[in-house]
């Protein structure tokens, strides 16, 4: 099969190992943004039994971790302002509650525009300090965290909530499935 005929989103099955990293999380970013796509404010607010994860919070959640990954992590900057006006202090699930009151196009906005930002950062660093490069994250003891290692950080935490909308998003309208089909787009 041409190389063109595969999903923009399709790892390569042999590549670098940036291109490896970079395309799974792209995978996951394309999966993720798939299940949370094409539904209304309230369905985006919709829960199952078992949770108070939403659609719209996972959103959320997701475009936080996406520029606390790349901006604070990675790159060892500030959150961008977009974020300046949270209340992490009084509420440590602020992204999750606060989306409730956010109509589906902020929410999709908010995460395709930290998606973007996070790319470009991730872009950036990786072709000036390459995956083993040290990130912003430094231990108590000095030690530094690699760019690598917040990557995976950052694909674990997808896989995690990519589950988790799963589950939401089959009890919301059924959808199920592993990958967008083909020709989907945003």
């Amino acid at each position: 099969m041409p190389e063109h005929a595969y999903p923009p989103w399709e790892p390569p099955f042999a590549g670098t190992e940036v291109e490896h990293v970079l395309g799974s999380l792209d995978r996951l970013r394309a999966t993720f943004r798939w299940k949370a796509d094409g539904l209304t404010a309230e369905q985006m607010r919709q829960t199952i039994p078992s949770s108070t994860l939403t659609v719209g919070g996972l959103l959320k959640h997701l475009a936080v971790q996406e520029d606390y990954a790349s901006a604070v992590k990675i790159a060892g900057q500030e959150m961008p302002p977009v974020w300046g006006d949270n209340d992490w202090d009084s509420d440590d699930d602020w992204e999750f509650t606060s989306s409730a009151g956010q109509s589906p196009d902020e929410l999709y906005g908010l995460y395709d525009d930290s998606v973007d930002r996070s790319r470009a950062v991730v872009r950036a660093t990786v072709d000036d300090r390459g995956l083993g490069g040290d990130s912003g994250v430094t231990l108590d003891d000095g030690t530094r965290a690699s760019v690598r290692r917040i990557l995976f950080d950052l694909i674990e935490e997808y896989g995690r909530h990519t589950g988790h909308l799963d589950l939401v998003r089959e009890a919301v309208d059924g959808r199920v499935g592993e990958d967008p089909p083909p020709d989907w787009r945003p």
